[in-house]
């Protein structure tokens, strides 16, 4: 299951992650959002314990979209030991996310 991102937990929940972090950068009103979530979540199902999975809505958390330059939605980003090691932005397939993945 995908978890809520805010700048309260982002530090505990994703940079210091023991295991790969992927975090969906959306908004309630962004129609590729929605037509991204299923996929989003049937990947946080299939590999939970593997990678987490978390959500960061930029309306709620514009702070954190500043800091990591999100300027389109739905952005993909995966952090891995505190740092971004793959990104990308509009929907994809799950195959492209899980290849960013490394899986």
């Amino acid at each position: 299951m995908s978890m809520e991102i805010t700048s309260a937990n982002f530090q505990s929940e994703v940079l210091n992650s023991p295991i790969p972090v992927l975090v969906d950068f959306w908004a309630v009103w962004c129609g590729p959002c929605r037509m991204l979530a299923p996929t989003i979540d049937r990947i946080a199902e299939e590999q939970e314990g593997k990678i987490k999975v978390g959500k960061i809505n930029v309306d709620e958390q514009a702070a954190l979209a500043a800091q990591f330059g999100i300027a389109s939605i739905p952005t993909l980003l995966v952090f891995s030991g505190g740092k971004v090691i793959a990104s990308n932005v509009g929907v994809q397939s799950k195959e492209a996310i899980e290849s960013m993945l490394g899986l």
